[in-house]
């Protein structure tokens, strides 16, 4: 008998976990006002209540105790949501870079620009497609793009890393209209000139304008800084001829063009299948960042995760003990209230919330520390070009919530068994204790 209610005891527990943890904040909230409802309106919840208060306000007399739960959880939940802000940073920083308004073009079966190739030849017959918007002299909006990889020194660390230099045609401008120089001007066709980007020029030594690099055994000058709101901010731009001839390139590797509406995707699909000659891949720029940043993204979930299961196992264990200690010490309490007519169920109510509150409360004192620290902080890892992509930590509110959530499912954790315990205790012994 007692090996089926460990059983059911357990697979409850392992129900409300997956019910914290997964289900929306606002759900949670409902449940928490159901239970405030039961609590207001029935004389079990009632009895649950007051044992609770008297929980609470013995908690000052507990100090030190209590403290172990609302700082290891509060780790727990720090590091959970900075990992995840990461994650997220960087997602939004890629998918920011992309649209449904343009479309870029890879040779077949290329999953990356630096693996991709695409020749003079297939960048005349591409510009003539249809689906491509055309500017006042009736030239399609179209870039041919080639994109390299140099070495240079961090300023966090003063180690090489890798950056990206993106040499860009003449139309990569009105094709990115988000793009603005921000300090200096743009580089001139056919000269080595370099505009670089403004997370480029805060990660990296050696970039404001004015300044020479020794790229290729060749001198290049920095003209000036821009801005993009998106990834493009992590890279150096320049012609794209320039960049062929230093770098010794026939051709290109993807050429990005603006179409007419995003359903013109369709008809520049059906326009480059058409043609024999083309052995190229189509999508557009929104589709192929987010691809770009979906495996990244999605290891450093799971990598938060895994980080903040091992950490909360710890603070389940500090919070088992430390109820266990607050349940032996109010024993004689907790049998007096059981032999005047209190029954089992406000008890086991009664420190679950306790648990629960001290958690919320470690849960939200990790959170708001981590908002302070890591929000918009700015940071730099490798992208799918093995260049350094700079993004900032996006501490959303979403986040925060599954930080709290994690929070209540571990106080719930560490409550649950002590709270059993406390209502099972036999009430002559528990009157002996002490």
């Amino acid at each position: 008998m007692n090996l089926l209610i460990n059983v059911i005891t357990v697979v409850v527990v392992i129900a409300v976990i997956a019910v914290l943890v997964v289900v929306p904040i606002a759900v949670v909230g409902i449940l928490a006002l159901l239970l405030a409802v039961w609590m207001a309106t029935t004389r079990t919840g009632r009895q649950a209540w007051s044992v609770t208060r008297v929980g609470i306000a013995t908690i000052p007399q507990r100090l030190g105790s209590s403290s172990v739960i609302v700082v290891g959880i509060a780790g727990v939940v720090g590091v959970l949501v900075a990992l995840l802000a990461m994650g997220e940073g960087f997602r939004q920083t890629l998918q920011q870079t992309g649209d449904a308004d343009t479309a870029i073009i890879m040779r077949g079966g290329a999953t990356a620009e630096l693996s991709s190739g695409v020749s003079r030849d297939d960048f005349t017959l591409i510009a003539q497609e249809p689906g491509i918007v055309k500017d006042a002299k009736g030239k399609p909006v179209a870039s041919p793009e080639l994109v390299v990889v140099a070495n240079l020194p961090k300023k966090s660390s003063g180690t090489d890393a890798n950056v990206e230099i993106r040499g860009v045609g003449e139309q990569a401008f009105e094709l990115r209209p988000n793009v603005k120089i921000a300090e200096g001007r743009s580089f001139k066709p056919g000269l080595r000139e370099l505009v670089v980007g403004k997370g480029a020029l805060a990660q990296f030594t050696g970039l404001s304008v004015g300044s020479k690099l020794n790229l290729a055994n060749q001198q290049w000058d920095v003209v000036g800084v821009f801005t993009s709101g998106d990834a493009h901010e992590s890279e150096l731009w320049g012609d794209v001829e320039t960049v062929s001839t230093t770098y010794r390139r026939t051709g290109y590797q993807s050429i990005t063009v603006r179409l007419t509406s995003p359903e013109a995707i369709e008809t520049l699909k059906a326009g480059i299948a058409a043609d024999p000659r083309l052995k190229v891949d189509v999508k557009t720029t929104g589709d192929y960042y987010s691809a770009q940043s979906e495996n990244l993204s999605k290891i450093i979930r799971i990598i938060g995760i895994v980080i903040g299961s091992i950490m909360g196992i710890g603070a389940v264990f500090g919070a088992l003990n430390t109820m266990y200690a607050a349940v032996a010490t109010r024993a004689r309490e907790i049998a007096t209230l059981r032999a005047i007519g209190f029954r089992g169920l406000p008890v086991v109510v009664s420190v679950l919330l306790e648990t629960m509150l001290l958690a919320l409360l470690g849960g939200i004192l990790g959170a708001a520390v981590t908002w302070l620290i890591f929000n918009n902080y700015t940071v730099s890892t490798l992208g799918s070009n093995f260049s350094q992509v700079v993004f900032a930590f996006k501490v959303s509110p979403a986040l925060i919530a599954s930080g709290l959530k994690w929070a209540l499912a571990i106080g719930f954790v560490g409550g649950v068994f002590p709270a059993l315990r406390a209502a099972r205790l036999p009430v002559t012994t528990a009157l002996r204790e002490l």
